[in-house]
């Protein structure tokens, strides 16, 4: 397919106003390689930005810092979807969360449908929290309400 847009398309819009789990790509620090890592706090701030917040020990934070390309990956709307950008620190102490979280921001100049030929994703993938479940509802809930805050 490899369609290529410079903001959200309205599916992606919708389907990042929820948690979301999302494959965040980013250049390492220190080995100039790739590093990969999995997130579920991701909010579109607007069609041209995306917010994700990360625990602030994350490496991500000092990838970003040392080189602000970014790629998310996001399988939705029956394909997968790379959405490329610059990220930046927004914040470094999400107010009213009880743990040390991080906000970043993504300013996207890319979103390219990556999906082989010939095909769809049939079923997305879908994670459970192992932890307290009230408790993990509680937190996701105000990471959410604070990234819209920020």
């Amino acid at each position: 397919m490899n369609r290529i847009e410079s903001k959200l398309i309205p599916a992606l819009f919708e389907e990042l106003q929820n948690e979301k789990l999302i494959s965040v790509s980013t250049v390492d620090h220190e080995t100039g390689g790739p590093n990969l890592c999995a997130i579920s706090w991701v909010y579109a701030e607007s069609e041209e930005r995306i917010l994700f917040v990360v625990d602030s020990r994350s490496r991500i934070i000092k990838n970003v810092e040392g080189n602000p390309l970014v790629v998310l990956n996001i399988i939705a709307n029956e394909s997968s979807y790379a959405i490329s950008g610059k990220a930046k620190m927004k914040s470094e102490k999400l107010l009213n969360v009880p743990l040390n979280l991080s906000l970043i921001s993504l300013d996207i100049e890319e979103v390219r449908d990556v999906m082989f030929y010939g095909s769809r994703i049939s079923v997305e993938p879908q994670y459970e929290k192992t932890y307290d479940k009230e408790a993990a509802g509680r937190l996701d809930r105000q990471v959410i309400e604070a990234m819209k805050k920020a």
